[in-house]
């Protein structure tokens, strides 16, 4: 009897503790496995420095992160996000990589009232019409990034510009943004399958057009491949090419190397921005895994500020999810890239820079910041979002 009191007097202790309570969880649901790994790996590795950062607790909360692999595929992450609602009773998912699979998961996720912060995927149907209480992004929305090089390569006189992109929802906004301020003659519009690997047949016809100048939107493996195949079709040094800073990062850099030099992008985020926050992350970040940090560990660990930063303004309570979202919403980001503060939908405010890939003093292939193309600059898409 005495044993079976005290076993029901530790239970009840436990119940009562409130560190259990206290626990901040979240689902860390990105693309591990793949042709797209390293994008999710990036996100993955930066958000979890930022965690060692804050002394393994955002906002001053026991943290845990829950990681899964999405493979990649929307039916995965759906489960996946499923599963960190029902079992795992995470308050925040994080880590999507792609747009198709955002959009996928936003259903289930705001269903279980849990927030889904985005540390990537930025689709135009969030940003406006679909616009949801329960979704942030703390990157950028998609089409913002290709813009500026359309406004860059309209401004340097370019006539005649091919176009390039996986068919998913990024890629059309990919294209579509570069054409909002591009205002010259399109020589193609290609869309190719996503995941596709060869280009033999697109260069063939890409030479057929005979553009004066070349854009493309290809993160991760397809964007490695473009690359190599575009110099191996005689392309690199007769017809400029352009691309976000999606197609020529440091995950894409380290794979083709000289072949990317001189390739102007775009970002709103660079190695070499020039800011106390920033210079720890990449030194801090290479120490850790011995490698230049991309724009997508970038994000991963901004997105983990970003949480940090609002779990602290509602003091650790995580069950007011209207004061949470407020704070979220309200947040003036302290982020590696400056201060960054929300639109009414849920999207960042910011400036995004011109990017050249260069060879760095140490001989690493990597990118230098040239000019700003916009300050403080707001997506097309906030007009639509009935959220004020």
């Amino acid at each position: 009897m005495t044993r079976n009191l005290l076993t029901l007097a530790s239970a009840l202790a436990l119940l009562a503790t409130p560190a259990a309570a206290d626990t901040l969880k979240i689902g860390m649901i990105t693309t591990l496995s793949g042709p797209g790994a390293g994008l999710g790996i990036d996100i993955r590795d930066g958000f979890a420095l930022a965690v060692e950062h804050a002394g393994g607790k955002l906002g001053g909360q026991d943290t845990q992160v829950i990681e899964a692999d999405d493979q990649q595929k929307p039916d995965v992450a759906v489960g996946l996000a499923n599963r960190m609602v029902e079992r795992d009773r995470v308050q925040v998912v994080t880590g999507v990589v792609w747009s198709n699979l955002a959009l996928a998961m936003l259903p289930t996720l705001a269903g279980g009232q849990t927030f889904f912060i985005s540390p990537n995927a930025g689709p135009s149907q969030l940003a406006g019409a679909q616009c949801n209480p329960y979704f942030f992004n703390a990157a950028y929305q998609n089409d913002q990034i290709h813009e500026a090089v359309g406004k860059h390569v309209q401004d340097e006189g370019f006539k005649k510009v091919y176009l390039m992109a996986p068919n998913y929802p990024a890629g059309k906004d990919g294209l579509a943004g570069f054409k909002r301020y591009y205002k010259g003659a399109v020589a193609g519009e290609v869309y190719t399958q996503v995941g596709q690997l060869d280009y033999a047949a697109e260069l063939a016809q890409l030479k057929a057009a005979a553009p004066d100048a070349v854009y493309v939107f290809y993160p991760g493996g397809m964007g490695i491949n473009f690359i190599k195949q575009y110099e191996q079709a005689g392309l690199k040094g007769a017809v400029p090419l352009f691309g976000p800073g999606f197609s020529f990062d440091q995950d894409i850099l380290a794979a083709v190397g000289e072949s990317a030099l001189g390739v102007k992008n775009s970002a709103q985020w660079s190695p070499d921005l020039d800011n106390a926050a920033n210079k720890k992350f990449v030194a801090d970040f290479k120490a850790k895994y011995g490698r230049i940090p991309s724009m997508y560990a970038a994000q991963g660990y901004d997105t983990a500020l970003l949480i940090d930063t609002a779990v602290k303004a509602v003091g650790g309570n995580l069950k007011d999810k209207d004061k949470l979202r407020a704070a979220l919403a309200s947040a003036k980001l302290q982020s590696l890239r400056g201060e960054v503060a929300f639109n009414t939908n849920h999207y960042p405010i910011h400036n995004i820079y011109l990017r050249e890939v260069v060879k760095g003093a140490d001989g690493a292939v990597t990118n230098k910041t040239i000019a700003t193309v916009f300050t403080n600059h707001a997506d097309a898409y906030v007009k639509d979002c009935p959220m004020k």
